[in-house]
């Protein structure tokens, strides 16, 4: 009864979110309660389970996302997400920018939060797609769909990598390693196979581009970020990103090869590094654009950062009850690799239960979190690498982003698509994306 109770909590939390317009939290709480007490979990136990759920995943996430955001906001402060975006286009230029975008999104923007990137992106693809062709914008919306969300579930600090990688007890340094190569294999991946289908009659513009608005043409202020971040080399700007990751990355190899000591731990624990790179871009924001701002964004960063953990630690509070449910056992009963499901099994079953939940709930970062916490529990007795176990969610996480999620509308109005544009643009990305991730993610649970 567990399985149909567990069915009729997430068709709740859909209906809930999709056509009474209730808010994903609440839509949530309202579902992890039904589930816990249909299932018979009782009233104290689940309102147990709800906290228990929350104060895990936040322990586990809290600092790292609070961390992850402000560095974001700060550097979005000084201009330098925008920065990079225009030293790609100068550099690789504007035929060659859809793969560029593709890979800069996806390694190095995710300690951003979506919703920024493709505020920041946007804009770029819009003046740059008449260079590339008539299909230009659609293609310059693929590739930055794909870089965002193949960046946000595979590349450390991107959430829902985080929160994958945590909920599963993977060590981050390790998600990191297969997550640097995977998010950006995927994006590029993606990005040449979305041009190749551009090629042919998939996209009108008459019909899947909506009439360009009229940009208001401004001289740049204080609160520019151009003018703000006119000083500082790009390199420098970037550095609270790059060295974190450095730090994240050295730990885990030197982990791996038997010469880690306490300090090398010390500052390659993920909380650590990124507090490091929060204090240097803090430092440098200080320093170019003086405190008021710095404090300005840094607030803005917080608030962000108090909507995110919010949603975060519900979705931890549903798997949580999940759990107590007893449905543990049963997906056990699913994956454990001792009861005959070979490995390719138990990877498609994960990509599965992510990519329904995603499909369902509208939300990457739910649907990824939510799967996690329902094949968490059970992961050691697949006998498949815990990390291949995380990747498959991730891949199945990112499947057909399409209208019921808040970024696709977001995403529609600032590329001046039409809903059928953003559909073949967004949708049609992620959804390639996630099926080309799948096969090297198999690869990968075979070979550990």
């Amino acid at each position: 009864m567990e399985v149909l109770h567990t069915a009729i909590a997430i068709v709740l939390a859909i209906g809930l979110i999709i056509w009474v317009k209730v808010d994903p939290v609440i839509s949530l709480i309202i579902a992890s309660l039904y589930l816990g007490l249909a299932a018979g979990v009782g009233f104290a136990d689940t309102v147990e389970a709800i906290t228990i759920g929350f104060g895990d995943i936040m322990a586990k996430v809290g600092l790292l996302i609070g961390f992850g955001v402000a560095i974001g906001a700060l550097l979005h402060s000084m201009g330098a997400f925008r920065k990079l975006v225009h030293a790609l286009l100068r550099v690789f230029g504007p035929r060659r920018l859809p793969y560029a975008l593709a890979t800069a999104l996806s390694t190095i923007f995710p300690s951003i939060y979506v919703d920024v990137q493709v505020v920041l992106a946007a804009p770029i693809a819009r003046t740059s797609a008449p260079h590339v062709g008539r299909r230009g914008l659609a293609l310059l919306s693929g590739a930055i769909g794909t870089g965002i969300f193949a960046g946000y579930v595979f590349v450390v600090p991107g959430l829902a990598a985080v929160s994958i990688a945590s909920l599963l007890e993977i060590q981050l340094g390790q998600y990191l390693l297969f997550g640097i190569f995977l998010g950006p294999l995927t994006a590029v991946a993606t990005t040449l196979l979305f041009a190749l289908l551009l090629r042919t009659r998939y996209w009108n513009p008459e019909t899947d581009e909506e009439p360009e608005a009229r940009e208001a043409e401004e001289g740049p202020t204080q609160d520019d970020p151009e003018a703000v971040d006119a000083g500082l080399p790009l390199v420098v700007l970037l550095l609270p990103i790059l060295v974190p990751l450095v730090l994240i990355a050295f730990g885990a190899v030197a982990d791996v090869a038997g010469f880690s000591n306490a300090v090398i731990a010390f500052l390659g624990n993920a909380t650590i590094a990124l507090f490091i790179g929060l204090l240097g871009a803090y430092g440098l924001s200080r320093w170019r654009s003086g405190s008021h701002l710095t404090d300005e964004a840094l607030s803005n960063g917080f608030k962000t950062t108090g909507e995110i953990l919010l949603i975060t630690g519900i979705g931890g509070s549903l798997g949580e009850v999940i759990s107590a449910t007893g449905m543990d056992k049963t997906l056990g009963d699913l994956f454990s690799a001792d009861a005959g499901a070979p490995v390719v099994i138990t990877i498609l079953l994960a990509w599965f239960i992510a990519a329904v939940l995603h499909l369902a709930i509208g939300s990457v970062s739910v649907a990824a979190i939510a799967a996690a916490g329902i094949i968490g529990p059970v992961v050691g007795s697949t006998g498949v690498a815990p990390v291949a176990v995380g990747l498959a969610i991730a891949s199945g996480a990112m499947f057909a982003l399409q209208v019921n999620s808040n970024f696709f509308w977001m995403f529609k109005s600032l590329l001046n698509l039409t809903t059928s544009g953003a559909l073949k643009t967004m949708t049609m990305v992620t959804s390639i994306a996630s099926l080309v991730s799948l096969p090297p993610v198999i690869v990968l649970a075979l070979v550990l």
